[in-house]
């Protein structure tokens, strides 16, 4: 118990030091006071060198009639991501090491909260989510029918071929339903349109490094906000393989975060 005690601080450390060193190479180059306009698209990159230049030449520059910063927090690697990013004008944060999907995410959510942001579009670095559709995500908050709004590759378009996933799909959303009384068709999607109010009640419950879908969702739902869906195109990916691991991986990870979750929650 002491040694697996003692590992959990080591990381935790570790984990603090790597987003101060990226939080102060931020405040460096825009500056200690910047401020972000109502509406941010967060994107997350792990080694997207090959997907991230072409996701970033289609994001808007506005988008519902209002200005749209684009942020991206690159989570380590030993590519171009970072380079990239920077070259195209997109605001980006740089951790020095890799941390997860689910810690990047956490640190975009923060930048949001911390200066001014409103709304937050998530979408991913490897260009499965189309960019143009961002107005069909962020309409339903300018409208105050949602607080949270989930992309629907079932009510939308499913353009890849894993049928594996597919059903991962329909299973984990049926789950998810039962447990929090939801009606939603597709619980995994990481294409979201947020309230940075909402993000601000859940960010300090947020735990997950990698897995971090069902997480914010579940909590959200359980602390009652309110959640819809709009339907999209989920596109294959185009460069590069999925950080997820194995489908029967991903799979069991998922599940345990989705009951651990419900559970924490309940």
């Amino acid at each position: 118990m002491a040694v697996n005690d003692l590992e959990h601080r080591r990381l935790a450390s570790l984990r603090r030091y790597v987003i101060a060193e990226a939080r102060d190479d931020f405040e460096e180059r825009y500056g200690a006071d910047v401020t972000f306009p109502r509406a941010v698209a967060l994107i997350c990159a792990y080694e997207e060198e090959g997907a991230i230049g072409d996701v970033l030449a289609k994001m808007p520059t506005e988008v519902c009639g209002l200005p749209l910063l684009t942020l991206v927090v690159v989570d380590g690697g030993d590519d171009e991501t970072a380079e990239i990013a920077k070259a195209a004008g997109a605001t980006t944060i740089v951790f020095p090491a890799n941390l997860g999907h689910g810690v990047a995410l956490q640190v975009g959510y923060r930048l949001c909260i911390e200066r001014g942001a409103e709304f937050c579009i998530t979408l991913d670095a490897d260009g499965q989510n189309d960019p143009e559709e961002i107005p069909v995500m962020l309409q339903p908050l300018l409208d105050d029918e949602a607080d949270f709004v989930l992309a629907s590759r079932r009510l939308g378009t499913d353009t890849t071929s894993d049928r594996f996933r597919k059903v991962g799909v329909v299973f984990f959303s049926s789950i998810m339903n039962k447990m929090t009384g939801s009606e939603l068709t597709d619980t995994s999607n990481g294409y979201r349109a947020l309230r940075v109010a909402m993000l601000a009640d859940v960010v300090d419950r947020l735990t997950q490094e990698q897995y971090q879908t069902a997480e914010l969702l579940i909590t959200c739902l359980k602390r009652g906000w309110r959640v819809a869906e709009r339907p999209t195109v989920w596109l294959p990916r185009q460069a590069g393989t999925t950080k997820k691991g194995k489908n029967w991986l991903f799979g069991f990870r998922y599940a345990r975060v989705v009951f651990g979750t419900w559970w924490r929650e309940r």
